[in-house]
């Protein structure tokens, strides 16, 4: 009977390493031109505790998994860990603006999204510093967001209107420079 009890533990430990590493190794599908908000919490990885086997837990050890869990999601409101996040950029015309609400949306192609204004966004209109009142449908507006855990997306920088001159010459001069790089670096040859 002690021996059947060790195999089953055994085959519960080592079920619940394996299957994490069963999940990640599933295929991607392949990334959209503008990453869509779903998309970017499908590739960011989550925490989980794995189950502990129902053989003998030890308070201790209830104790070190679920807080380890729950700190993660309390110390972070993003999808991603604060430390390793990047905000993700959006490009459209607004079509529908709610002032009391402090959000905004754009139409897109399959769904609208919108953003939410909060006091950490930096929205700019040509150049110059903007506020909730110079937001207004039909401006194109550009900039980048953070997904929030309730599924919120949350404007980081705001940009309205049209490039500026400064940003058409900055993008000018980052394409140019990407070019003599890839006409530096020698291309692969296939070796037979």
């Amino acid at each position: 009977m002690k021996n059947k009890l060790r195999l089953i533990t055994a085959f519960a430990v080592a079920f619940a390493c394996c299957v994490p590493l069963t999940t990640k190794a599933a295929p991607k599908k392949s990334a959209s031109p503008s990453p869509s908000p779903m998309a970017s919490a499908s590739a960011t990885p989550k925490t989980k505790a794995s189950p502990a086997p129902k053989t003998a837990s030890s308070p201790a050890a209830k104790t070190t998994s679920s807080p380890a869990a729950k700190t993660t999601a309390d110390t972070s409101k993003t999808t991603t860990d604060a430390s390793k996040a990047r905000a993700i950029p959006f490009h459209g015309m607004i079509s529908a603006v709610d002032s009391r609400a402090r959000t905004f949306t754009i139409a897109g192609k399959e769904h609208s999204r919108t953003f939410r204004i909060t006091d950490k966004t930096m929205m700019t209109k040509a150049g110059a510093p903007a506020t909730m009142k110079d937001v207004v449908a039909n401006e194109e507006v550009r900039g980048s967001y953070w997904k929030v855990m309730d599924g919120t997306l949350e404007a980081k920088t705001v940009k309205l209107g049209p490039k500026t001159d400064a940003e058409k010459a900055a993008d000018e001069k980052r394409k140019t420079k990407k070019k003599e790089k890839e006409s530096a670096e020698p291309s692969p040859s296939p070796t037979p």
